[in-house]
């Protein structure tokens, strides 16, 4: 049961990364003026990831895609994953107190792929980003998740709005309620309460999500994920020529701190990343090059 919608998604998510990896190639190819223009354009290096049981047999891995110094990207990485086996008894807990499912001690058997994408960049004009899509099944339960947020060290209201309009464009022909619950779940997801304040500037996430017709939940996955590049790359494509100084470089630096305390302290993904055994590369590759705090 279930084997067919597995392979669709775990096959659409490998799609989305092609269309990414590609995308982000082209923006470095074509940067010709401005700041980083002369530098040698980015790319990709690429690894296959491995997740082992605990007792050491194969489970699963991905493809773990990372540009680093080229002239767009200071650090992009481009991940995405199909993993399974039995959750230990830490995730088990975690798995029936959050979400209800019954019977994990009994079959703690998990499937598990998505991708998960997070770009610094050289200009401190161009705001970083974060994307995921995933899905999730046990012998009990199955669901999606996954969203995008803008994360400007410098922000711009026209940028906000933009990366905004277009997750709700592609989010409303599912239901207009959609958007505005998406839009808070963000907010409140991506809030860092030791600072607080949030991580960016917001966007779209939703976690647990199984209306019960999984055709539908996909087709809402798939749009979270299409809309990602449309809402992005034109922010890139402005911005990446304009000129600045240490003082935006430095302010761009003591953003990416806040980057760093919320995924290695609050997100969700990093901490069952790391407690199901995957590659610790591959889960921690969401951090920024460099950073600083006052």
């Amino acid at each position: 049961m279930f084997e067919r919608e597995k392979s669709t998604a775990s096959a659409w998510f490998r799609q989305l990364r092609d269309d990414i990896v590609a995308a982000f190639e082209t923006l470095e190819d074509s940067h010709n003026i401005g700041p980083f223009s002369d530098a040698t354009p980015g790319q990709f290096e690429i690894k296959e990831t491995k997740r082992q049981s605990e007792d050491g047999s194969d489970a699963g891995g991905g493809l773990m895609s990372v540009m680093r110094g080229g002239r767009v990207f200071e650090k992009v990485g481009v991940n995405v994953s199909t993993v399974y086996g039995t959750l230990g008894a830490r995730a088990q807990r975690a798995m029936a107190a959050r979400k209800g499912i019954p019977g994990m001690k009994d079959d703690p058997r998990f499937w598990a792929s998505g991708i998960s994408l997070v770009a610094h960049m050289q200009n401190p004009h161009v705001p970083a980003v974060h994307m995921n899509t995933r899905m999730f099944w046990t012998p009990h339960a199955w669901w999606f998740g996954g969203g995008s947020d803008l994360n400007p060290c410098i922000e711009y209201d026209e940028d906000t709005s933009h990366f905004h309009a277009t997750q709700k464009a592609h989010l409303d022909p599912h239901g207009t309620e959609h958007y505005p619950r998406l839009k808070d779940w963000a907010d409140e997801y991506f809030y860092i309460p030791h600072r607080k304040r949030a991580r960016g500037v917001g966007g779209i996430f939703m976690d647990d999500h199984c209306a019960g017709d999984w055709n539908t939940d996909f087709a809402l996955t798939q749009d979270i994920g299409r809309a990602f590049l449309p809402s992005f790359v034109p922010l890139v494509e402005k911005r990446r020529v304009q000129a600045f100084g240490n003082s935006e470089k430095n302010t761009q630096l003591v953003h990416r701190g806040l980057y760093a305390e919320y995924n290695l302290v609050y997100d969700r993904g990093t901490k069952f990343g790391l407690e199901t055994g995957h590659d610790p590369d591959a889960v921690l590759m969401s951090l920024p090059p460099l950073a600083k705090w006052v």
